[in-house]
């Protein structure tokens, strides 16, 4: 299994309203993608913003950080990936937005109270909640335990 950094973007209309995309197999989600190697990750929801929609967004805040074994994917090939998903408030500051592409079937936007039952991705819905307090995370639900596990790199001579 992979561990894969990645963003999406909540990107709202005038309305309060939700962009999402339709991807070419069916499925909706929010604008997200996997953070490349040498790019942070306010320069990966830029790039996956203007790929899936074509519009350019500027980072404005970190919604929330999701990972975890809700988080984890199995793909047709048996792959497993398990995310971990740095979520931006995002503003569209450019572009036009795509009405089809390779990545993308349709946009549209999407109410918070329609928004869970319509995306793939197991976003927790406090996410989606505008605050100005700290960013969501998953808070443990048990004291981690103490392990005796060193790992041990090279040879351990400089």
């Amino acid at each position: 299994m992979l561990l894969i950094p990645a963003v999406a973007a909540l990107i709202r209309d005038h309305q309060g309203r939700f962009l999402v995309h339709q991807r070419p197999d069916g499925s909706w989600s929010l604008p997200a993608g996997a953070v490349e190697p040498g790019e942070t990750p306010a320069q990966a929801i830029a790039r996956e913003v203007l790929e899936e929609t074509g519009l350019i967004v500027r980072a404005e805040r970190v919604a929330g950080i999701v990972g975890g074994a809700p988080c984890r994917v199995r793909y047709r090939n048996g792959d497993e990936v398990e995310f971990v998903v740095t979520v931006f408030d995002c503003a569209v500051i450019g572009g036009e937005p795509l009405q089809t592409g390779e990545e993308t079937q349709a946009l549209d936007y999407v109410s918070a109270a329609d928004l869970l039952s319509r995306l793939t991705f197991p976003y927790p819905p406090s996410i989606f909640e505008p605050t100005n307090e700290a960013a969501f995370f998953q808070r443990p639900t048990a004291r981690p335990e103490k392990t005796a596990h060193t790992q041990t790199i090279g040879s351990g001579t400089r």
